[in-house]
């Protein structure tokens, strides 16, 4: 907890940045996440500040809803929720995996998400080198339960040498050289 919870601030923090950053002009652009458009994209990082909020709180997993226009306010409550040192305890009931692994899942949803914005919306991002070291550490290690459970599209290559956040990326299934 102690060293990841200001990863997660700081994640936080530069990710709701570029969500507040975002004019509804380019709510239509498409984003590296091919499923989702800009507006879309935005939706989901709203569920899932709010699913893992919740699932902080050890609540139920909620369901994701429409696009309310709020998504710093969301991560906001889910930092608090994960502020507390229970949250970090034991195993989740709802996807059975350790609480550690949640906070790790939300820290590269947060990391990986923030790109696919960037990208779709024309904005400067720079992910924090200790943030990406630990989501590619992670990814790599759930990179097939992440495949399996449609989490992770499939692996693009990047060269060995290649910079690690374009590693982290290309793991998770996302193309670096991505343009819209």
């Amino acid at each position: 907890m102690d060293d990841m919870m200001p990863l997660l601030t700081r994640a936080t923090e530069r990710t709701s940045g570029l969500v507040r950053a975002v004019p509804q002009e380019q709510f239509g652009s498409p984003t590296p996440c091919a499923q989702f458009d800009v507006k879309d994209l935005i939706t989901h990082m709203e569920w899932v500040a709010e699913l893992f909020e919740s699932l902080g709180r050890r609540g139920p997993y909620v369901e994701q809803g429409p696009y309310a226009g709020d998504f710093p306010e969301r991560a906001e409550r889910t930092l608090s929720s994960w502020s507390q040192r229970e949250a970090w305890d034991g195993t989740d009931p709802v996807m059975g995996l350790p609480m550690t692994a949640l906070a790790h899942m939300y820290l590269v949803d947060l990391v990986v998400h923030g790109w696919d914005l960037a990208r779709a919306t024309g904005q400067p991002y720079e992910p924090e080198p200790e943030a990406v070291s630990r989501a590619l550490a992670f990814s790599e290690q759930m990179a097939g339960t992440g495949r399996q459970r449609g989490v992770f599209g499939p692996q693009v290559a990047v060269p060995d040498d290649a910079p690690e956040f374009h590693r982290l990326l290309g793991v998770i299934g996302r193309d670096p050289a991505w343009t819209s």
